[in-house]
């Protein structure tokens, strides 16, 4: 069953993204303004159309979504969505998105729940990069670069973290220095995921190291082929190559792909990183799912421990943990949803998300013993569950650190006093770390 790009007849909720609110803001506040604003207002489906709508979802994803995992399999999923209407649904139709509304949005993340999650390794080229583009763009950039974005023809990634700036991301010391019309990018960038499969990369770099460490960042677009850019993988334990380091050697890139306004990177980046938390905290939020507990409970099955009362009252733990951060999750899509930004439950989700991961390795162990972290290689059984479980310790760093995600909580939900800081407006160039 195929679909052309298909256009709902009853609404009419587009928001124009010429609106001054897209031009420069300033804050994360503002950014998820102008995310809420390219969400579409807060126009109703009727029951009717929203039924319709949700069947269409279900027809394309019975289709579609069975066609495996990795970055090809996405690709070949996203393409599909697009071409049927269903990809990038908030975007407005001029940047190759759908037009639709934050229902619709709604609607497809409920039913793409229910199936294995194709387009995972698009969580930052869809979850943080896309909706960044859209947010600071210009005109020019988001018209060049959305669309095979939207349809993963060219996948995206995000450099941030530095060898010396992981949690302390503002003392990042990659320099971009203005040329004429170039910028000269010189540093290093690690933990940087999928960048050999990226064509493109959001980069933050020091422009003014006169100011503040805080101040002084700018955004850029990065082409990932460009001279000057090596990508060197990172061998995981699990054997695979997921994340990378990224050296800049006099790379060029042209003056206007600066992403947003110079030196008001720090907030760019805040934003981004509110994004990326939302994404990592709450992918699947469409629905309320226990991902782990299902691998766990086939693995307790075949191992012969579903009836070991231990193990059953571990699993039901889980699927507690499980339910609840999709809860979380589904909660930080509402407040989305209504027009607000996410606040802290991005890093609720993240952080708990992590926690249920712990649990999940101390589960797997006891049922599966030394083969759930080491296998032999006809044990294909095996080989998933510990993949799953030596993969699984990224998620206590990836996206920011779980102290970090507790230091945010106990500052912006609790209330808690912050951590002394001692170089608090300190010019970068006279702090020990430049």
């Amino acid at each position: 069953m195929r679909f052309t790009r298909w256009e709902m007849p009853t609404w009419s909720a587009r928001s124009s993204t010429s609106d001054a609110r897209f031009s420069k803001p300033g804050t994360a506040a503002d950014c998820m303004g102008a995310y809420n604003l390219a969400m579409g207002d807060a126009a109703v489906l009727s029951t009717e159309d929203a039924e319709a709508f949700r069947l269409r979802c279900r027809a394309f994803l019975d289709e579609h979504a069975v066609g495996g995992t990795g970055v090809d399999a996405a690709r070949v999923f996203l393409s599909a969505a697009a071409e049927a209407g269903l990809g990038g649904l908030v975007y407005d139709t001029d940047y190759g998105g759908a037009g639709l509304t934050k229902q619709h949005d709604k609607i497809w993340r409920e039913e793409k729940s229910k199936f294995a999650q194709v387009d995972s390794e698009y969580v930052i080229s869809h979850g943080m990069c896309l909706p960044v583009l859209n947010d600071f763009g210009t005109e020019e950039q988001k018209r060049r670069f959305m669309p095979k974005n939207i349809t993963g023809e060219q996948m995206w990634c995000q450099m941030f973290s530095e060898p010396s700036a992981g949690s302390d991301v503002a003392s990042l010391q990659t320099r971009a220095l203005l040329d004429g019309d170039e910028w000269i990018i010189n540093g290093q960038k690690v933990w940087t995921t999928l960048a050999h499969r990226s064509k493109y990369g959001v980069l933050i770099a020091r422009t003014n190291p006169e100011v503040a460490k805080h101040a002084g960042i700018s955004m850029f677009i990065v082409d990932m082929e460009a001279p000057g850019v090596e990508i060197r993988p990172i061998h995981q334990i699990d054997g695979g190559k997921h994340f990378n380091e990224v050296f800049f050697t006099d790379a060029r890139v042209p003056a206007d792909w600066l992403l947003g306004e110079l030196n008001n990177g720090w907030n760019q980046a805040t934003a981004m990183l509110m994004y990326e938390r939302v994404a990592i905290g709450s992918m699947g939020g469409g629905d309320i799912t226990q991902p782990n507990f299902d691998v766990l409970v086939d693995a307790a099955r075949q191992n012969g421990r579903l009836t070991d009362p231990v193990v059953r009252d571990q699993l039901m733990r889980l699927y507690a943990m499980e339910t609840t951060k999709s809860m979380v999750a589904m909660r930080s899509r509402a407040e989305m949803k209504a027009g607000r930004a996410p606040g802290p439950g991005g890093s609720l989700g993240k952080l708990f998300g992590s926690k249920i991961l712990w649990m999940f390795r101390e589960i797997a162990q006891n049922i599966q013993g030394p083969g759930s972290v080491a296998w032999d290689v006809s044990a294909e059984e095996g080989d998933r569950l510990a993949r799953h479980v030596l993969s699984s310790f990224q998620a206590g760093i990836a996206g920011g650190t779980d102290e970090i995600q507790r230091n945010i909580i106990g500052d912006r939900v609790l209330g808690l006093p912050r951590d002394i800081s001692v170089d608090k407006g300190v010019p970068f160039n006279e702090l020990r770390v430049s």
